[in-house]
């Protein structure tokens, strides 16, 4: 244990994401053109040209203080964060569990990922997110579903 900002004892290790649920997301994000993926201040994020489309960490009640926050609404359990813009932004904003606004950033979304994952609304979500950051050359090169 060490002790934490509040002065209550923290455990030394930091919650993991699922082995299972980093490996479909490195296959989505990976799979665009020029991502690279590094350890962000928790967890682990996606970049295209310095910028985070997607980032994925574990929340408990030992987290840090922005992110307890959110565990202590959500619960414990694994949190992605993306980008998105337009209707699809405020439709997901409103749209309720999984999804709720992250509390910082004009476009950012955070959904829980829980047992039932549904891969294909991922990994379109990434590849939306993934479009709102990377320039115009890089998102022509993105195969997206119509509309």
């Amino acid at each position: 244990m060490v002790p934490y900002a509040g002065g209550v004892d923290e455990p030394d290790v930091d919650p993991a994401v699922p082995d299972a649920v980093l490996a479909e997301l490195r296959s989505v994000c990976l799979g665009l053109p020029e991502t690279y993926e590094e350890p962000a201040w928790v967890g682990t994020r996606w970049c295209v040209r310095k910028k985070t489309f997607a980032h994925v960490f574990a929340v408990d009640e030992w987290s840090p203080p922005s992110i307890a926050k959110v565990a202590k609404a959500i619960g414990p359990g694994t949190m992605l964060v993306f980008r998105s813009d337009g209707p699809e932004l405020v439709a997901l904003r409103n749209a309720g569990p999984p999804f709720f606004y992250a509390g910082w950033g004009r476009d950012v979304i955070a959904m829980t990922l829980g047992q039932d994952i549904d891969w294909a609304e991922v990994t379109e979500l990434l590849t939306e997110s993934y479009c709102v950051m990377a320039p115009k050359k890089l998102q022509a090169q993105v195969e997206r579903p119509p509309g």
